[in-house]
């Protein structure tokens, strides 16, 4: 490799990084420099990592910013693994939460986790692409190997983080078997000697500090921290998360994708077109110059937006419609042309005509959209969730802005 393709290599894949801290950032694309130049003397490629815990079932878009960066190593040639952490979501990440999360079980981490490679595989190459779960080796540690693990960390190197340092402050629980995740963490790195680990601002303390320091104790490099920026959710502020409502799911629809990003304020147009879209830098250089002239329009630039998420993720063939649907719906006020019947039956409830139709995944979820006031019937905005819906004709449930149903009187 001569040094104009390496130099290419480092750019390309410290493209969208982000550390906090210019000295780290120079350090690590020095040190990929280095490892890009040694695997080839070695005759192989980069071990390139990310995981995902799959508490939840859906991969959203802002899961799909290292998942992007992991497909930049694939078209390089480097070798990549997508981990499932199964047995990390059995604790969940404390990384950037106020409090403990819920622990779930095996069996639930085991079924969200059914549909993320097939999800995953929207981006990456799935015949170049290795499928990995973490409770196949981290289940078979001992205590005694949890022992060794934690004697390389000292209690107030966990309690620098901030989410661990506000709760301190202000004298929150925090449990022991949270420090857990980052020992789980580091633990997988070394296990797939891994020479680069990709993940969020949000995974400094977890790559950085822990990773790193665990795979040079225990014999090995440490791998390279590849730190992306994070997306924020469509309300432009927080990152994106389902827990909060913010997200844009992958397992959706093209015109429901095309609305919800048209939902994301200005403000955050920049993070989206850095992260999630196929544009180059000079690109998107060119639009935040032509929004600051005020030659190019907010609203035409998020549709350009728009039409670039729905392409990556449903074909260029989708987005037309897309975009049609949406202009009908929310530029002139229009019910779609076509929506799904459901036909009711007697005594059935709103929450439950929701869950039935699939619109939301439970009846807990239903109930929060309708104390939001985010449920219609003929225009008229639905004030109990409890409502027992009787017909004798047609009517038109719009749930959220984008959802609309036909319901119909009940088959006698």
């Amino acid at each position: 490799m001569n040094k104009t393709e390496l130099d290419t290599q480092v750019s390309l894949l410290m493209q969208g990084t982000k550390y906090g801290d210019e000295t780290l950032k120079q350090a690590m694309a020095q040190e990929l420099r280095m490892r890009l130049l040694e695997v080839e003397k070695e005759g192989r490629k980069l071990r390139v990592y990310c995981g995902f815990d799959p508490r939840t079932s859906d991969l959203h878009l802002g899961h799909t910013v290292p998942i992007r960066k992991m497909r930049q190593f694939q078209e390089l040639g480097h070798d990549v693994t997508f981990v499932i952490g199964r047995f990390t979501s059995l604790v969940g990440d404390p990384s950037d939460k106020n409090s403990v999360r819920a622990q779930i079980s095996m069996e639930d981490a085991t079924l969200n986790a059914e549909t993320y490679a097939e999800q995953a595989f929207k981006i990456l190459d799935p015949n170049q692409t290795r499928i990995a779960y973490n409770d196949t080796w981290l289940s078979k540690l001992t205590f005694q190997d949890l022992i060794e693990l934690a004697s390389h960390f000292t209690l107030q190197q966990f309690l620098t983080r901030e989410a661990f340092r506000k709760r301190w402050k202000a004298e929150d629980p925090i449990y022991l078997h949270e420090f857990f995740y980052t020992l789980m963490q580091g633990y997988d790195a070394y296990h797939l000697k891994t020479d680069v680990q990709i993940g969020g601002t949000d995974q400094l303390f977890n790559i950085v500090t822990a990773a790193r320091k665990l795979m040079e104790a225990l014999g090995e490099k440490p791998n390279i921290a590849i730190i992306l920026g994070i997306l924020p959710g469509t309300d432009g502020v927080v990152k994106m998360s389902k827990s909060l409502g913010n997200h844009i799911p992958l397992q959706t629809d093209p015109e429901d994708m095309y609305g919800k990003v048209m939902s994301v304020p200005d403000i955050a147009m920049g993070d989206y077109f850095r992260l999630v879209t196929r544009l180059t830098p000079t690109e998107i250089d060119e639009i935040e110059a032509g929004l600051e002239s005020g030659e190019l329009h907010p609203r035409d630039v998020k549709m350009r937006m728009a039409r670039e998420i729905v392409g990556i993720y449903y074909g260029e063939e989708s987005v037309e419609p897309a975009e049609a649907a949406f202009r009908r719906v929310f530029q002139e006020r229009e019910k779609p042309e076509e929506m799904p019947d459901f036909h009711t039956r007697h005594g059935i409830k709103l929450v439950e005509i929701i869950v039935e139709a699939g619109l939301t995944k439970s009846k807990s979820e239903a109930r929060r959209l309708v104390d939001q006031r985010g449920v219609r019937l003929d225009g008229v905005v639905v004030e109990d969730p409890k409502e027992i819906l009787e017909l004798d004709e047609p009517k038109v449930l719009r749930v959220g802005k984008r959802h609309f149903l036909r319901l119909l009187p009940p088959e006698e």
